[in-house]
């Protein structure tokens, strides 16, 4: 990917000669803002913002649009999920420089959950970054004991580290204790360089477990507010079994968000000041495109009623965010970011292929086993959605070559989007997207000694992997519909236009640095990865 080290601003000069952040200098013509306002539409594509705003044209989106950069080919890096979307646009950096490849992911130079005995203990851990570390994963608080749930959820705890359940973290073999999210995270981020600049943080999102947006080395968000998507939602089911609950649970987000606008706490009970950066992920429409019942997208690729429901319902907060900051005297001290930490796919419902990986993962750890008894599990930790990632006990070319050709020799029937069987080969992975052993961490750009890359990445072209029926689109993988993703920049100096510029989400972090007139370089991935901020 080209990367443009333009300021995002009015300075024409830096625009028109390409010069990077450090070399440009910031100039009289560069103009900041003082709070930045970060917003990602979990699953939402380019093309879903394109056709809202053409469809909607008094929309908050629409307005937005109209005042602001649109840059038209964003992409979100592969693999496209939740975390390593996250921590792209926070930090500048890609899972090689993070060590954050996953929502679920596995580490070889940490000791399992639970470990007591480091001296004979074994490396190798699973690293959930979801709502299995919660201390009460059923409950919206995580664990916290609050009452008059699920309104009460204001009253939460702006520090997730209080309900994260230390036995259910992976074990740090240095200090034999459990290590945070936080602390697995390598390098620092945007909450860590504004909160050391004196400046208010405050961030919401899906899960306690995003605690590691605080960055190593410390609380840096100071109102972190994070009620568990996962638990019970008030019909028992949990709440991304269906898209008005979870439209309630984006709502309790979204009202932290006008707190906060208004200088108050995420629960609104304290006046503390409105912060320098702060934000939310919506939920709406990615559990909407992912639940059968809404039928996702219609065959010509258009939002479904129920998807265009929930685009409806993300439009109408972020008209209230506009409102808020109107009513507040911040509409021009406030840059409104508007992008997506992953896409979804697939879009076409006729594209959709469920595949039961389960099978061909245990058909491929008993035929390796059978002439390798001292490996009886191969595949030592995966994670199947949209994509196929696998971490192997036996590193070796002899092993990661043969997972690679069994995954490609494994054929069978999986399911269509009506539940209608439907053959697929090469255990439904792009066969031109397949990389096991060295290959995949040349990938990934990762070191050799990389201790948390996986050993085989195999992308895929409408493939879901799941056991049943209960979803008809994922996101994880490589493909233009996981990665292509909006991006609004919106802000003091900023006029409409479109920058067609293949850009990546790395380059928001640099971005909201400059925009509240802070140093880029201050970013430990911004100097490893050379990221520049987003061009003019």
């Amino acid at each position: 990917m080209r990367k443009v080290g333009y300021r995002l601003a009015a300075a024409g000069a830096c625009a028109a000669m390409g010069m990077a952040v450090a070399a440009c200098g910031s100039g009289d013509s560069v103009k900041h803002d003082q709070h930045v306002l970060l917003l990602s539409i979990d699953g939402m594509h380019q093309s879903d913002l394109a056709d809202y705003v053409a469809a909607h044209p008094d929309s908050a989106l629409a307005k937005l649009t109209a005042r602001g950069a649109q840059y038209t080919n964003a992409q979100v890096l592969a693999p496209a999920d939740s975390f390593p979307g996250t921590i792209a646009m926070i930090t500048g950096g890609s899972p090689k420089t993070t060590g954050v490849y996953y929502d679920d992911t596995y580490a070889r130079d940490l000791f399992p959950a639970g470990t007591k005995d480091c001296a004979t203990a074994k490396k190798g851990a699973q690293v959930p970054l979801t709502e299995e570390i919660d201390k009460k994963t059923e409950d919206l608080d995580g664990g916290q004991g609050l009452s008059g749930l699920p309104d009460g959820i204001m009253a939460m705890t702006d520090d997730p580290s209080a309900v994260l359940d230390p036995a259910k973290l992976p074990v740090d073999p240095t200090t034999c204790k459990p290590i945070s999210p936080s602390d697995y995270l390598k390098v620092n981020s945007v909450f860590s360089v504004v909160h050391a600049a004196g400046q208010r943080t405050a961030w919401s999102d899906k899960h306690p477990a995003y605690q590691m947006m605080n960055a190593k080395g410390g609380k840096s968000i100071d109102d972190l507010f994070t009620p568990e998507i996962d638990s019970n939602s008030p019909k028992g089911a949990a709440w991304t079994k269906d898209a008005d609950q979870t439209k309630r649970y984006d709502t309790y987000k979204a009202d932290a968000i006008v707190n906060e606008i208004n200088g108050k706490d995420h629960s609104g009970a304290k006046q503390v000041g409105v912060p320098a950066v702060f934000g939310m992920n919506f939920q709406a429409v990615s559990v909407t495109q992912k639940l059968p019942a809404s039928k996702g997208y219609t065959a010509d690729g258009k939002p479904g009623a129920l998807l265009s429901d929930s685009l409806d319902f993300v439009d109408q907060q972020i008209g209230r965010f506009v409102g808020a900051l109107d009513k507040a005297g911040l509409t021009d001290k406030t840059t409104i970011v508007v992008t997506a930490k992953h896409g979804q796919s697939p879009i076409r419902p006729d594209a959709l292929t469920r595949v039961d990986d389960k099978p061909i993962i245990d058909g491929i750890n008993k035929e390796w086993a059978a002439t390798h008894p001292q490996t009886p599990q191969l595949i030592a930790h995966s994670i199947d959605d949209a994509a196929i990632l696998w971490w192997l006990a036996d590193r070796s070319p002899e092993a990661t070559a043969f997972a690679k050709r069994k995954l490609l020799e494994a054929n069978g029937t999986g399911t269509d989007i009506n539940g209608n069987p439907k053959p697929f080969t090469a255990s439904g992975v792009d066969q031109n997207q397949v990389y096991a052993g060295a290959d995949a961490t040349t990938y990934f750009g990762a070191a050799t000694d990389d201790p948390r890359v996986p050993d085989l990445f195999a992308g895929t072209n409408g493939t879901v992997y799941t056991g049943g029926k209960s979803k008809i689109a994922e996101h994880g993988g490589a493909s233009p519909e996981d990665r292509h993703v909006p991006l609004l920049v919106v802000g003091s100096g900023i006029a409409k236009h479109e920058v067609p510029d293949q850009v990546s989400l790395t380059q928001m972090a640099p971005t909201i640095l400059d925009r509240l007139g802070l140093d880029p370089h201050k970013l430990d991935a911004v100097n490893l990865e050379h990221t520049a901020t987003l061009p003019s």
